[in-house]
């Protein structure tokens, strides 16, 4: 199908993209959606898929026609998803673009679930609505914006993304009585982010044991609040808070740690191998935690054991956050997507701490740097769905 789309086209698809950035954090697993309605070259509705369960954006940019006095038929409907056509939280936003009368649909990328695949676009097709999808960089970046869900929906696994931070001189962790960061404040803000973005966040039990971390997202409280749309409202001053995940082949997390004493913060999963000590695993249950087995004898066959039931439980995206072992086994599974790494302008010399992974190569699609305060961010991606 050869797009039919203008710049100008390119300039509302644009616009959406930035609008589904706002439900970050809010919607998984479902996807992030931004709708725009223009009619004569002037915008006269707007919307994005604000929280789970939530209007859809394009049933939202509708209601934002109506609140603003605005009739949408004849118009066109710029939208960074293929419109759905099943029922789920919501009902099928297919139904509500023709209601509508909208005229034409620019569409920024595929959906790729089951349940979806072409068939909005199909039924829109049928209705007499005009459909185009694009090309170039307004399709990639749709695809981007959404690759735990696209992920989830073609594997059933969630989305890996490796979180690192070292030295100018590669070390990995700092001497016994420093500070036990590498990485700057502004670094260390930007990952409380990211964990609130996250569906779950996993250490091995290395760290688990050594740091006793809470691994709860803590992000800044002034972060930006968006004006209301259509009845929404965007912010992040109370965070979603991810499933705590401990990698723990042999049940030794210490039922005193303080994963296990703020479950009501957030849930704590923890991961054993089949020959786990059954009164440690009975220990951990019995203090609130959540147990998955994974089977196989390799480390790579339980990573791919765990990711497995992982999916099955809707978590479509994992935010990697602690351990060599445990990132070894995650690349030697092949189950990196991604990687953000925080490089430090300082040397740490001395004894060499191990490397962030063991003797795995892993060779990206693509990366970026930029910088973060004193540190620098390289964020690669391993893989695009």
């Amino acid at each position: 199908m050869t797009p039919q789309l203008t710049a100008t086209d390119r300039a509302y698809l644009q616009r959406a993209l930035e609008l589904a950035e706002r439900g970050r954090g809010q919607v998984s697993p479902n996807p992030l959606v931004g709708a725009v309605v223009v009619r004569d070259g002037e915008v006269i509705g707007e919307g994005w898929h604000a929280e789970l369960g939530g209007l859809h954006a394009e049933r939202a940019a509708l209601a934002d026609c109506r609140n603003r006095g605005n009739d949408p038929a004849g118009a066109t409907m710029y939208v960074t998803l293929e419109p759905c056509a099943h029922q789920g939280r919501q009902p099928p936003c297919v139904e509500a673009v023709l209601e509508a009368g909208i005229a034409r649909v620019a569409i920024a990328s595929d959906d790729p679930s089951e349940k979806a695949a072409g068939r909005g676009p199909g039924i829109l097709r049928d209705g007499g609505v005009e459909v185009d999808f694009a090309a170039g960089a307004e399709a990639t970046s749709a695809r981007l914006l959404n690759q735990p869900f696209r992920k989830h929906a073609r594997t059933g696994l969630p989305l890996v993304t490796l979180k690192l931070a070292m030295s100018l001189d590669g070390q990995t962790t700092t001497a016994p009585g420093d500070s036990p960061w590498i990485s700057g404040p502004d670094s260390l803000a930007l990952v409380h982010r990211w964990r609130a973005e996250s569906d779950a966040i996993a250490v091995g039990i290395g760290t688990a044991l050594a740091d006793d971390p809470l691994l709860t997202a803590r992000p800044d409280p002034s972060a930006v609040t968006y004006p209301s749309i259509a009845g929404q409202s965007h912010s992040g001053s109370e965070p979603r808070q991810p499933v705590r995940i401990v990698f723990d082949s042999q049940a030794r997390l210490p039922v005193t740690s303080q994963l296990l004493q703020t479950l009501d913060q957030a849930p704590v999963l923890v991961v054993t191998a089949p020959d786990a000590d059954p009164p440690r695993v009975a220990s951990l249950r019995e203090a609130g935690a959540e147990i998955v087995v994974a089977d196989g004898e390799a480390s790579a066959d339980r990573v791919a054991s765990a990711l497995a039931d992982l999916g099955r439980r809707g978590i479509a995206s994992l935010f990697l956050e602690g351990g060599r072992t445990l990132a070894t086994a995650f690349a030697a599974a092949g189950e990196i997507d991604e990687s953000r790494t925080f490089v430090a302008p300082l040397l740490l010399a001395g004894d060499a701490s191990p490397a962030a992974t063991g003797p795995v190569r892993l060779t990206p699609l693509s990366h970026t740097t930029e910088p973060v305060g004193d540190d620098t961010l390289i964020a690669a991606r391993f893989k695009e769905w």
